[in-house]
């Protein structure tokens, strides 16, 4: 996987996952961890901050009158192996979190991701990121990608039979619908106040 502007790789050689934990707890930045890698995460674009803001509040209203709950994107996600520790743009816990330790701040029981794509971490999010959230936490049942270059969300639900279940939505006017949490949002207001690249328009001379 090549690491672009969000991720890069801090060293090659393989660290446990106890190790990272250590390092990270005392880093000033932040990093995630994969299959023995530490990977520094840089910062964000405006659309990526302003999609994550409105996510945030979004599900704060929605989840305000019941058992589940948003939390930042500070909060890292542990998979059962220990394999992956990783900091969703938003993730969703109902009823009682539970934490890798006593120091509460690796969850390992989120039931809805979101990840906010961008060109550096796409293929990361899609592929790799991906097999190991569906394979190694029992409790999730939504991953949720959102572009921020174009309306695009693209949603893997969990079926009874353990395969994931992919649907799409692609204008402001549609609604994106978790039926786990029964929340419903309009994708304009995941979009509110992002501006999208124009298109570069070729004229004949």
């Amino acid at each position: 996987m090549p690491f672009g502007a969000k991720l890069r790789l801090v060293k090659s050689k393989p660290f446990a996952s106890e190790e990272y934990l250590k390092f990270e707890r005392e880093a000033e930045e932040r990093h995630e961890f994969i299959d023995g890698k530490i990977i520094k995460m840089a910062g964000e674009s405006l659309a990526h901050s302003q999609i994550s803001f409105s996510l945030s509040g979004i599900f704060y209203n929605q989840l305000l009158n019941k058992s589940c709950q948003g939390l930042s994107p500070n909060m890292k996600v542990r998979t059962t192996t220990k394999s992956l520790f990783a900091y969703p743009d938003l993730v969703i816990v109902c009823g009682a979190p539970k934490f890798h330790d006593v120091k509460k701040d690796v969850l390992i029981n989120p039931k809805i991701i979101f990840e906010v794509l961008s060109p550096s971490t796409e293929r990361y999010d899609r592929g790799e990121k991906f097999q190991y959230y569906k394979n190694e936490t029992p409790s999730l049942a939504d991953y949720i990608l959102v572009s921020q270059d174009q309306i695009l969300v693209e949603q893997f639900t969990k079926q009874e039979n353990e395969s994931w279940l992919y649907r799409s939505c692609s204008k402001a006017e549609d609604i994106l619908r978790i039926e786990s949490i029964e929340v419903e949002v309009l994708l304009q207001d995941i979009y509110l106040r992002v501006t999208f690249p124009q298109a570069e328009i070729l004229t004949e001379e």
